[in-house]
Parts: C-alpha cells; structure tokens; sequence
C-alpha cells in the first residue's frame, strides 16, 4: 500500500452527548475543531475536512486520510439542526411556550425562540 505524503494518521471517535476525540498524528486537536467531515468514494481513500475556530493559528500533529483543514462554516451544523427538527414538536413546543403575547408576529418570535432553546440545549 502507497502512502501520500499528505497523508497523516487520524483517530475520530465520537458518541452523541460526549466529547469527541480526534487525533492528528497522535496529537490531540480537539479543542481546535467545531466540526469535522469524513468523506471517502469508491474510487479514493478517506478524506477528513476539519473545521476549526476562527482565529486557530496551526497544527500539532485509526486510519490514513488526508487531512484538509478550513475556517470553521456553521452552516453545514445549522442545516443539519433544521433538518432534525420535527415540525409537529415544533408547532407544538411554541404553542405551548409561556412568552406568547398576542402581539404582531407572536409564533414568528416563539418559533425562533424555542428553536434557539433547543440549539442551547443540544
């Protein structure tokens, strides 16, 4: 097996509701990273995009990938929330919410609020 130069040894492990692990080379930089991407087609070896914070100024250094490394984009984390959000707990969290005031725009306000609760809670 040929090994690129650009390749680097990387561990990812991660479980909902923990920190996650991930290794550069032995070297941990999770502190660094808001989010990662494996990605890997039929005819390609693996490939890790990390995003990390703004501002990160380098790289310390189980498998190879190359490693690709980008300015963090929430994006790609805000359309995965939406995309999980079901929208009948939705409608029904923000009828039920406290801070409905009858004004102009009220479920405007209250979907974006309860949705802003979940973001902090998730």
């Amino acid at each position: 097996m040929s090994v690129n130069q650009d390749s680097h040894r990387v561990r990812i492990a991660a479980a909902p509701g923990e920190g996650a692990v991930i290794e550069i080379d032995g070297h941990d930089v999770a502190h660094a990273v808001e989010a990662y991407r494996i990605t890997q087609t039929v005819d390609e070896g693996p490939e890790v995009t990390l995003y990390v914070q703004q501002g990160w100024k380098g790289m310390e250094f189980d498998g190879l990938a190359e490693v690709a490394v980008e300015p963090a984009d929430v994006r790609h984390v805000v359309i995965g929330f939406l995309d999980a959000v079901d929208w009948q707990k939705l409608d029904e969290a923000v009828l039920n919410r406290d801070d409905l005031d009858g004004r102009p725009c009220e479920l405007t306000r209250g979907t974006l609020a309860q949705l802003r609760d979940w973001a902090a809670g998730a």
